[in-house]
């Protein structure tokens, strides 16, 4: 499992009928604490927001996997059952896990997640494929 937090960042943003509005952002960032999150979140966004903002939360994500495509700019959650046999009762155990795809479309995302399970061991079943609003993925910056 990789150490990554969701960060929510707001500013004020020109919109394109030349008005000034106050949004929220939500970026993705690799890191091992919430201050180092912060901190490449800040490091990364000032050159671009040029402006003030306010990095106004962070919280951890609990991502298994994560397929990256670097032609596509738009993020997926794919959520799962993994499926596993209990050794002591001899009952399937289904344990949830979510991974992260970047793709085009849902359709494209199942196949990028599938892709990347080739070869697993695991049996899964996919139970979700959503779109998350994530602007950026922030890695070893």
């Amino acid at each position: 499992m990789t150490n990554l937090f969701e960060t929510k960042v707001r500013y004020d943003k020109t919109m394109d009928n030349g008005k000034v509005k106050k949004v929220t952002e939500a970026y993705l960032v690799d890191a091992i604490t919430f201050s180092e999150a912060e901190a490449k979140t800040i490091k990364r966004l000032t050159p671009l927001l040029g402006g003030e903002f306010t990095v106004a939360a962070i919280k951890r994500m609990k991502i298994e996997e994560i397929f990256r495509d670097e032609n596509s700019d738009k993020w997926w959650t794919v959520k799962t059952n993994l499926i596993s046999c209990d050794e002591k009762s001899g009952k399937e155990k289904k344990t949830p896990s979510l991974a992260l795809v970047q793709a085009d479309d849902d359709v494209d995302a199942r196949v990028r997640f599938k892709e990347g399970m080739k070869g697993s061991m695991t049996d899964y079943e996919i139970i979700g494929i959503n779109e998350t609003n994530y602007i950026d993925f922030f890695t070893n910056t």
